[in-house]
């Protein structure tokens, strides 16, 4: 659908917003709208728009998601909210885009006739233009465009972390999976050429960023595009050329295409974390062809097994979905099945819901909820299990780990910092007394003491037990409260707010 003729992206063009507009913009999804909200907070600054601090804002953007059935609820719930807020303020706007508004279009307005813009996902950079035509005509602006307007990376972005970042290689999907709406809503698989991706991946190291991940719908498929199926191999490669730059990670990729190039590339690049996310969805080779996922419960299983081969110290992370249609009680021992083999560190699980538009929403033998609440909490205290096994296999191990500005739900009580470990594991730490406190982006060795499901603890008796290394992050961290706020932040200090990712996955505890 496209409604009036697209907007510049330019955000300066057209936006002649007050400095005085504050914006808040929450956000709910995958990594990828994440990223994106980084574009749209990047872009609302250039425009002249200063983050809400303390109080209402003059802006709420939401960037949402439109994977689960529940994504709507959480949506109208939220706009729901800000209605007396709009009333007491009638300068107030609010925007909804991301994966949700590119899907409902016209129904938001229809439901929340107080909102203002609705724009999708292939016209980010039309943000600014839009609130301000809002303003200026007095009424609510919808535009939604069915291919990309500009790729996301050349819009103005403003990174929510000094000491990580995010890189798209690639937006889009060309699979079809028949439980996914996301191919509909991001549409065909985009990519980047790989020296603009490295170009990108050297501006965020020479801003201080330590850790990059490499983002796609299916990152492995990269380079198909321009004719290179061993693209994203030798992207990985030319990542651990790059002066400074410590950590690389990467997701999704897809099994089906998952090659073993790949996995050498992970193995022979000191700078590619021994992390892996590999989404199963289901362990029956029978739900699995019903979901089109063009690969067998055996391949997958030979491709954790080649990865641990190569990458002994490898953790691997999982996608799994509950009560698709027409799974049986065979059809889900053989996913009982394959997590037990498979050994995933965490697992983000789903219950099947109806997406409209997609084809398993209109199969027939839609599995009772009842049937699938008791099923996922099988799959739940399984996983649950093997994570703790699996943590406690790694007490008594040193780990290097990057700190993080985000602390531990009982940190005030505990006193620790938090931090990851190379292969993604999050680790709650002390700081031995008359040690030096990190900053989020230096880095810290230390033991590990003790394991949960999901985190690791690491309590030094001693200043001997634990090392510190300062970092370019670190720095780059100072630096941005120095600019924010006019003084370091005290260590261990909260970042921004939480991001939900819109998903029931395995709780940190």
């Amino acid at each position: 659908m496209s409604t009036p003729a697209a907007l510049s992206p330019d955000p300066t063009a057209s936006s002649g917003a007050p400095a005085s507009r504050s914006y808040e913009v929450r956000t709910f999804g995958c990594q990828m709208n994440v990223h994106d909200s980084e574009r749209i907070t990047g872009l609302l600054e250039a425009a002249g728009y200063v983050p809400a601090a303390g109080g209402e804002p003059d802006l709420v953007v939401f960037n949402t998601c439109a994977v689960r059935e529940n994504a709507d609820n959480k949506l109208y719930g939220n706009l729901g909210q800000l209605v007396p807020a709009k009333k007491r303020n009638k300068d107030l706007q609010i925007a909804v885009g991301g994966c949700l508004a590119q899907k409902d279009q016209d129904t938001i307005l229809e439901r929340a006739p107080w909102v203002d813009v609705v724009f999708g996902t292939h016209n980010i950079g039309s943000l600014p233009a839009l609130l301000e035509r809002s303003r200026h005509n007095a009424e609510a602006q919808l535009e939604i465009l069915d291919a990309l307007e500009v790729f996301p990376s050349t819009l103005p972005t403003k990174r929510d972390s000094a000491y990580s970042g995010w890189v798209s290689i690639s937006v889009g999907c060309n699979n079809t999976c028949t439980f996914c709406i996301v191919p509909s809503l991001r549409g065909k698989e985009k990519d980047r050429r790989p020296g603009e991706v490295l170009v990108e991946v050297q501006a965020l190291v020479d801003d201080g960023a330590v850790e990059v991940t490499l983002l796609g719908q299916n990152v492995n498929s990269y380079g198909v595009e321009f004719g290179d199926r061993g693209a994203f191999a030798k992207l990985l490669r030319a990542c651990g050329q790059i002066e400074g730059l410590e950590r690389v990670r990467f997701t999704s990729p897809h099994p089906a295409a998952f090659t073993d190039d790949v996995i050498d590339a992970m193995a022979e690049t000191p700078n590619v974390m021994p992390q892996l996310h590999m989404p199963l969805q289901s362990g029956s080779d029978r739900i699995l062809k019903e979901m089109r996922r063009s690969y067998r419960s055996k391949r997958f299983l030979g491709i954790l097994d080649t990865v641990r081969e190569r990458i002994p110290e490898a953790a691997i992370t999982t996608d799994i979905i509950v009560g698709f249609p027409g799974e049986t009680e065979e059809d889900f021992q053989a996913t009982l099945d394959v997590v037990a083999a498979s050994r995933f560190s965490s697992a983000y699980t789903f219950q099947y819901s109806v997406r409209p538009g997609t084809p398993a929403g209109e199969m027939a033998d839609q599995v009772p909820k009842a049937v699938v609440q008791e099923r996922f909490e099988r799959l739940v205290a399984l996983q649950d299990r093997i994570a703790a096994e699996e943590n406690r296999a790694v007490v008594g191990r040193q780990v290097e780990l990057l700190v993080t500005a985000e602390a531990g739900k009982k940190s005030e009580q505990t006193h620790r910092l938090s931090g990851r470990a190379r292969d993604q594991r999050l680790v709650h730490f002390s700081v031995p007394e008359g040690a030096e406190v990190p900053r989020p982006g230096d880095f810290v060795s230390v033991v590990v003491t003790g394991a949960a499901a999901y985190h690791l603890v690491a309590d030094p008796r001693s200043p001997q037990d634990y090392a510190l290394r300062r970092s370019r992050a670190g720095d780059a961290w100072d630096r941005r409260q120095a600019e924010s706020c006019g003084v370091p932040a005290a260590p261990g200090a909260a970042g921004p707010g939480p991001v939900s990712l819109g998903m029931p996955g395995l709780p940190v505890r």
